[in-house]
């Protein structure tokens, strides 16, 4: 009979082995996640006790979720989170897996927000900053949002309407809201894009969204770990833009004069965006944000004031 291995350095050299026979591009990494979720640890204790014996409770707990991980099936949802932006996103088959990408337009959001606050653009006596997160899944992006600026010591400055399609979706960003100590300035809302119920208490100052722009005929092409992901999170239509581009009317109906709209696009739509803006929106800007590898992420639409 194999000896089964037991040490924390025998299980990552033989995982990691198994895991990119399996197609895992990051396979020693993936051994190090999911071994440091089995024994309640960060990575750098692996490797500062290579010489760990784990117990046969672990190690079944172990083997089953590199089971899992060789099935394809991501790593996120094995450990049932998602770091991002410096917070632990719960996450499930019910949504999106949130990627670093987006941070792009996070930090965005940031810089607007702390602009308008601290740079004398708002009266004293204003309603708190009103931002909306169109098709939150997660509920990610607002989570960051409030996060940091909570750091900042703006956090009750803002406040947050997130709104979602699916009601899977929004069930697992409230968890991730009330998780965050955050329950207290967001308010979740049903429906599809800019028609929800309840609706905002009024024309919103900054609108969010990470919605769909994978082309259709791109889906069955994407890695093997995101036929776990909700396809509906993913699909944008033949051209990855029917979504964003049923959206783009509906601005001005909730969007504040002087508001902006920051949305994730993928990295050779820029152009493409640019002249759906012009065509929905007449007098409105459009400027395209570039993420860490100079790749179009971010289009920012902004509505001229009154």
């Amino acid at each position: 009979m194999e000896t089964r291995p037991q040490s924390v350095e025998e299980l990552l050299v033989a995982t990691a082995e198994r895991l990119h026979q399996s197609g895992s591009g990051t396979a020693r990494l993936d051994a190090e996640v999911l071994l440091g979720h089995v024994l309640g640890v960060d990575r750098s204790a692996l490797t500062a006790h290579p010489e760990t014996v784990l117990s046969t409770g672990q190690l079944d707990r172990f083997e089953a979720d590199i089971t899992r991980r060789e099935a394809g099936e991501p790593v996120a949802y094995i450990r049932g989170f998602k770091e991002f932006y410096g917070s632990a996103i719960s996450v499930d088959p019910r949504v999106l897996i949130p990627r670093p990408d987006t941070e792009t337009l996070v930090e965005l959001a940031l810089a607007r927000i702390t602009a308008e606050l601290t740079g004398g653009l708002r009266d004293a006596d204003a309603d708190p900053y009103l931002v909306w997160d169109v098709g939150t899944g997660s509920g990610a992006i607002p989570v960051a949002i409030a996060g940091e600026l909570r750091r900042r010591r703006y956090g009750e400055s803002v406040r947050y309407f997130a709104s979602d399609l699916s009601g899977d979706a929004r069930d697992l960003a409230t968890i991730n809201v009330v998780a965050h100590g955050l329950a207290h300035l967001f308010t979740f809302a049903e429906g599809d894009l800019v028609e929800v119920a309840p609706a905002p208490p009024r024309p919103v100052d900054l609108l969010l969204a990470n919605l769909p722009y994978i082309p259709s005929s791109m889906i069955a092409g994407l890695p093997v770990a995101a036929s776990f992901e909700p396809v509906d999170a993913l699909d944008g239509g033949p051209d990855g833009l029917d979504i964003i581009r049923r959206l783009l009317p509906g601005l001005p109906d909730v969007l504040a004069q002087g508001g902006a709209a920051l949305l994730e696009i993928g990295g050779d739509q820029g152009e493409l965006v640019v002249e759906m803006a012009s065509e929905a929106l007449p007098g409105w800007s459009c400027t395209i944000h570039e993420d860490l590898s100079g790749s179009p992420r971010v289009a920012q639409l902004d509505r001229p004031d009154a």
